[in-house]
């Protein structure tokens, strides 16, 4: 397939890394990011699934981290701590580390954001710096943010459930707040209508591509393009490729498989997927899946390198150009 329309719902880090090898490949890019992760700490708004993609694409992301920006540095951090221990002020986080470049991002996000100007203009603003050679467009621009409701009863940001608790404490619920008075960014339905193929990488399926989901009319817009819609698993082995998504999947009630996160999305047309790729080692569940009649296939999913992930994009559309004949 060349020169087609891909659109493609990704997360952050593992959705920026598909992305550099799918935008390799030289195809027309439109990403709708997810903005469940959005947190407002000191008087700014983050959006790191955004800011994520953006740096990863725009070649200023630490690759050491996987987030924030490279070459940074985090003096405010500190001053911010010694202010606090000062004044024996413990309101403010002091788990969630913000870099001295990163700042100036959410600064002038938060600043527009104030003078009224939309998300989705304000992520075109911030791209045409980084320039990532795809259309990135935030899921909704109504702040919506997931919460997390633990075994304890606290209800907490996703943010300090991951950050500052590492899911240490098991979730009872997760949920993103805000999404039922929230409405899809201009363009992203047009995006998947207009595709040649959608892709959901290999990005956490509850708290990533989920709350992406959860944003009234995506999924249904999914359902009824008449792209061929293929999704990557996150989970190698029983284990997620990085991060915790094994917490998440317990939350709701989804087994660790890459059997069971095909199932937890469906088949068309009332799942989501036409088509699903799982990792060399889960070749049985790809063999399952393709006699219950979700087409799969067994190959390589771990992105070691922009060569990997590229080849990984390429087994995700030659399997839609299959599913489409």
């Amino acid at each position: 397939m060349q020169g087609v329309q891909v659109t493609v719902l990704a997360g952050g880090i593992g959705g920026a890394r598909f992305l550099l090898g799918l935008r390799s490949l030289g195809h027309d890019i439109t990403v709708i990011g997810n903005t469940g992760d959005d947190v407002t700490m000191w008087g700014l708004r983050i959006c790191p699934d955004l800011d994520t993609v953006m740096y990863t694409l725009g070649g200023g992301i630490s690759a050491e981290r996987g987030w924030g920006r490279e070459d940074e540095t985090f003096r405010l951090k500190g001053e911010l701590a010694a202010y606090r221990a000062a004044a024996d002020d413990d309101s403010a986080p002091s788990w969630f580390g913000l870099g001295d470049l990163d700042i100036a991002t959410h600064v002038l996000r938060t600043q527009w954001l104030r003078e009224g100007v939309t998300l989705s203009e304000v992520t075109r603003r911030l791209c045409a710096r980084w320039q990532p050679g795809v259309t990135l467009l935030p899921a909704c621009d109504e702040p919506v943010e997931t919460h997390v409701t633990l075994v304890d009863g606290r209800t907490v940001h996703f943010q300090e459930w991951w950050v500052r608790l590492h899911a240490g404490v098991a979730a009872k619920r997760i949920e993103l707040t805000g999404a039922s008075a929230a409405h899809p960014a201009p363009g992203v339905i047009e995006a998947i209508d207009s595709a040649d193929v959608v892709v959901l990488p290999p990005s956490n399926p509850v708290v990533s591509i989920g709350t992406i989901l959860s944003v009234p009319g995506i999924a249904d817009a999914l359902r009824r393009t008449t792209a061929p819609v293929v999704g990557l698993s996150p989970i190698i082995g029983d284990a997620p490729v990085r991060g915790m998504a094994d917490a998440c999947l317990a939350a709701i009630g989804v087994e660790t498989s890459a059997y069971a996160v095909a199932m937890h999305y469906g088949r068309r047309p009332s799942g989501l997927l036409d088509g699903w790729l799982v990792d060399q080692t889960d070749k049985e569940a790809a063999d399952r899946l393709t006699e219950e009649g979700l087409p799969a296939r067994a190959v390589p999913l771990l992105m070691s390198d922009v060569d990997a992930s590229a080849a990984m994009a390429q087994a995700a559309l030659d399997l839609a150009e299959e599913l489409r004949r």
